[in-house]
């Protein structure tokens, strides 16, 4: 099978060659410009043979037009954060305004998508980071604004959110048409780790909807990404997506679970922070296998929850690769 048909055959539960196989990593060194970040994700593709290519944009490039200083300060996960927000207060809401998505940034990112299009070795799916837009807001703002805007500021958040849905619908379509064969769709806020679901439900899923709904039938691969435990699955994986990214190692639910409770596939089975950071590679190999048990092989590609952090040794991800390939 070629990786598009192994893939494509997962998320849909029907019989593939193997379970495809896939892992990510920021490049906070290198992904402030296009070419770094294409050269990186080339070259990583290359190294481990994936079955997919996820671009791995800085975490913040979606809100660097709207004013936001972002840096890379040590996080073991290499994620920048924003040292400074464009949104001090409340009124800063009203002061948004739609970004056109080949400009700037998101521009650059775009560069970065035809470059890795340009350069890919096989027909591996690329799959562009997009972020949910009350994720957006919250990286905007901070926690604390957010929470406050709620109470005091709704009509005024409700108009950002508006703003931020148009500029993210537009730029993903754009992203596809850059080359990308899909997103990947990811919230930080459907989780009760970060919000209530009521307040994940009213203020982060319909305009999450609006966005997927804008690409419907232009993606051709989707993937949700719910970051966090405790995360709200049942109202998110009714979204129009095709495969389904969490933490399935830390937080409910497992992957024989998930499997029941949402027709598309599922992208898990390997802990970042736990046994693929720690190891040995025993272990991680038979955590890749039992993945592949709980779904009796159909509807998984076999990924870590989220990004890997970047201590991760080779021989780790060496380990995952083998047992998808050469089976015991």
């Amino acid at each position: 099978m070629t990786k598009t048909e192994r893939v494509r055959a997962a998320i849909e539960r029907r019989a593939v060659d193997r379970p495809p196989v896939a892992f990510w990593r920021h490049v906070p060194d290198v992904d402030h410009t296009a070419q770094g970040l294409a050269d990186a994700m080339l070259a990583f593709h290359r190294t481990w043979d994936l079955d997919l290519i996820k671009v791995m944009s800085s975490g913040v490039y979606c809100v660097e037009d709207w004013g936001c200083r972002v840096a890379y300060q040590g996080h073991p996960g290499g994620a920048k954060r924003c040292t400074e927000h464009a949104v001090k207060r409340p009124g800063d809401w009203e002061r948004l305004r739609v970004l056109d998505p080949g400009a700037g940034a998101l521009g650059r990112e775009l560069d970065a998508v035809r470059l890795i299009r340009k350069g890919r070795p096989d027909d591996a799916p690329i799959l562009h980071t997009i972020v949910s837009p009350l994720t957006i807001a919250t990286k905007l703002a901070g926690d604390d604004v957010v929470r406050g805007s709620l109470d005091s500021a709704a009509d005024a958040l409700r108009a950002a959110l508006d703003v931020i849905t148009e500029t993210t619908a537009r730029y993903a379509a754009e992203a596809v048409a850059a080359g990308a064969d899909g997103v990947f769709f990811a919230t930080q806020t459907a989780s009760a780790d970060a919000v209530t679901n009521a307040v994940s439900a009213t203020w982060d899923l319909p305009y999450a909807r609006r966005v997927l709904d804008r690409i419907r039938g232009v993606s051709r691969l989707t993937m949700l990404h719910l970051h966090g435990r405790s995360v709200f699955w049942d109202t998110w994986t009714a979204l129009p997506v095709d495969v389904v990214n969490w933490h399935d190692r830390l937080t409910a639910p497992t992957i024989a679970e998930a499997t029941g409770r949402f027709a598309g596939g599922v992208a898990a089975g390997l802990g970042e922070s736990t046994t693929l950071l720690a190891g040995p590679p025993d272990a991680i190999a038979a955590e890749t296998r039992d993945a592949v048990r709980q779904t009796g092989g159909r509807g998984l590609i076999v990924t870590p929850g989220c990004v890997l952090p970047l201590a991760v040794p080779d021989a780790h991800l060496r380990a995952v690769v083998d047992a998808v390939r050469v089976p015991s």
